[in-house]
């Protein structure tokens, strides 16, 4: 949408851009980023066990992208065991939990090819190493972690973060890992609303009982059972200052959240004499009417006009 790059290009944000984490990132950039990757500032970690190093350069995805070649860990931790297994999408700082694997037809995945010590770094401290002092949006996959290293972050950082994407597990994969409902009660108290939710899953069969009907044959037969889950949160509404205003706005539309964004910019304008606020309703009002969802235009335009009244009342 042109008003991101609008909002994206203000004094507020061109003066203290956008800050985005990516935690286990996978070297390609996140989908939702991509139309402010241009404008923001991405600290992600790529793990090895190489000299330490912090690579910081301009490239064409990101204003900025600052890399630290360490494994992320919720407390001090000079190195860390990481367990690498027979698929890489598997790895994890934890054990997997090979005993309740085995019901589950990708338990094999999960086998421990090697345990390494791998170097550390926690979020806080690759902040100051970065020189940054802010997060707006906190994007982590760690296999089984994500939400003690949200939780690891200090008050002042976590409450400045405006969205937050987690990928905890459902089913029992690692032993102690972070599991959905742990995250849910969690980012509730820490003043964020899960604005989407895809739930990922495998088959419930042995893999030793699918050879006698072949995985490929299993794995279209039987149904998929909830596995894991990728979750987006936004911060709740609350007395923000206008450069989290106008980034949660913008959050709240990359998630096609557009009721919240109006909701936003309305409470926003009644605290704020902001000119872009004017231009940002007017942004997600016209998105409101273009996108009518499949729904008949008289319909959809009786029910925002409801809306309105009832906002104007």
């Amino acid at each position: 949408m042109k008003i991101i790059h609008t909002v994206l290009q203000s004094d507020l944000l061109l003066e203290q851009p956008p800050v985005l984490i990516d935690i286990g990132a996978s070297g390609e950039i996140n989908a939702k980023w991509k139309e402010i990757a241009p404008y923001s500032i991405c600290i992600a970690f790529d793990a090895d066990d190489r000299e330490f190093h912090i690579t910081e350069q301009t490239n064409k995805s990101y204003k900025k992208l600052i890399t630290f070649n360490r494994i992320v860990t919720a407390t001090p931790e000079d190195q860390a065991n990481f367990y690498l297994t027979a698929s890489p999408f598997c790895s994890s700082l934890l054990e997997p939990d090979t005993e309740k694997l085995k019901p589950w037809i990708f338990s094999e995945l999960f086998t421990i090819e090697k345990t390494s010590k791998l170097p550390a770094i926690t979020i806080q401290s690759a902040l100051q190493q970065a020189n940054i002092t802010y997060i707006d949006w906190f994007k982590t996959d760690t296999q089984g972690t994500d939400l003690r290293l949200f939780t690891s972050l200090p008050d002042q950082l976590k409450t400045g973060v405006m969205a937050a994407e987690l990928e905890p597990g459902i089913l029992d994969a690692y032993k102690e890992e972070d599991k959905l409902f742990a995250v849910m009660q969690e980012m509730q108290k820490a003043g964020l609303w899960l604005s989407s939710m895809t739930v990922k899953g495998t088959q419930r069969l042995s893999s030793g009982y699918a050879r006698n009907f072949g995985k490929f044959i299993s794995k279209r037969l039987i149904r998929t059972t909830p596995g894991w889950a990728e979750v987006t949160y936004l911060r709740n509404l609350s007395s923000l200052p206008p450069r989290q205003i106008l980034l949660l706005y913008v959050f709240a539309l990359i998630e096609k959240q557009y009721g919240f964004a109006l909701e936003i910019i309305d409470e926003a304008m009644q605290q704020h004499s902001i000119p872009l606020f004017a231009e940002c309703r007017a942004a997600v009002l016209k998105k409101m009417m273009s996108s009518r969802m499949n729904i008949p235009f008289v319909i959809l335009k009786r029910q925002v006009n409801k809306l309105l009244s009832k906002i104007h009342d």
